[in-house]
């Protein structure tokens, strides 16, 4: 009896071993399954992460080739009225939107805001002694194009930078050629350029263009305007 009773209580020790054993391993299976799954949806949502950062920081925008700084006379004193320069699409990068706010007729005074139209993308002006957060510019595409404001892959666009007036009925090479902003649109002309009260763009003068897209950083142009002024200078 002894004998067949220490057999019984030894096989219910083993079933009861064997019970928390399995029991065990589905709790580790469930836990590891319970880790790996956390550890997957990290390393996507890191990944999502990541990617959204680099668009942010990667921008869309590529100056190609030169910029041009052209000039004219504020009654009989020289000064720069505009800034021009080709932006390309870089790395084959998210279409950028160009719509731009002004448009040029070289009728009147130039440029001319279009009704209408929102821009995304911001255009800044600094130098030493003045920054202007939105000043006026205006867009032509050039070369192979499919007719719309996005910038794409393969496009190029000439964009033109308005700091000044310009009275296109009188030469740039004669006094009241270009003329402080007023922002007045009947009369044409822009807004947000340099007014009376700011600094004239005269030679030496080292300035910052900030172009800012709406998803991307900036394209960002830093040149100096040469010590003698002429009506078209290459920047570069």
């Amino acid at each position: 009896m002894v004998l067949n009773g220490s057999r019984s209580q030894k096989g219910i020790t083993g079933l009861e071993t064997a019970i928390v054993l399995i029991a065990f391993v589905v709790v580790a299976s469930v836990f590891a399954f319970t880790i790996l799954s956390a550890g997957v949806f990290s390393s996507e949502a890191n990944k999502q992460t990541i990617h959204a950062g680099l668009k942010e920081t990667r921008t869309g925008l590529r100056q190609a080739g030169s910029a041009f700084a052209f000039s004219g006379y504020v009654g009989s004193t020289r000064a720069v009225h505009k800034i021009v320069f080709v932006v390309q699409n870089s790395l084959a990068g998210e279409p950028v939107d160009l719509t731009p706010p002004y448009t040029w007729d070289e009728a009147g005074t130039d440029p001319d805001i279009v009704v209408g139209n929102t821009a995304a993308t911001i255009v800044s002006y600094a130098d030493e002694n003045q920054r202007l957060s939105d000043v006026p510019w205006s867009t032509n595409f050039i070369g192979t194009n499919n007719g719309d404001t996005l910038l794409e892959d393969g496009e190029k666009a000439e964009i033109t930078v308005w700091l000044m007036d310009r009275a296109t009925g009188i030469d740039t090479g004669s006094d009241d050629s270009i003329a402080y902003m007023d922002g007045n649109s009947a009369n044409g002309g822009g807004a947000n350029g340099i007014i009376a009260g700011n600094s004239l763009v005269v030679k030496s003068t080292r300035f910052v263009l900030e172009m800012t897209p709406q998803v991307g950083a900036p394209l960002t142009i830093q040149r100096g305007i040469p010590p003698g002024l002429r009506a078209v200078m290459n920047l570069n």
